[in-house]
């Protein structure tokens, strides 16, 4: 670390925890995805079904996209808040 101030450590630290955070939206995006098709699939199969299926998927769509919303809040606060300049 010749040459790097921890200051600076942090904050490139900082962002590359970042951006694994939002890494989430990746799998979020993904199973929503694979929800979609196979709700889409069972209405087809079973057409009386859909009130219930639609109710249950966006239902579980809500619940995932609080986890995306989670890591783009904590993705903002490794980014924007530098626990150096606080004092």
């Amino acid at each position: 670390m010749t040459g790097i101030t921890p200051e600076a450590f942090v904050f490139g630290l900082s962002a590359v925890g970042a951006g694994i955070a939002m890494i989430a939206g990746l799998g979020v995006g993904l199973g929503q995805g694979i929800a979609t098709g196979q709700a889409l699939q069972a209405i087809a199969r079973q057409p009386e079904a859909r009130g219930s299926l639609m109710g249950t998927l966006f239902i579980g769509f809500a619940m995932a996209e609080t986890s995306v919303i989670f890591a783009l809040i904590v993705a903002i606060i490794l980014i924007f808040v530098h626990p150096f300049t606080l004092s």
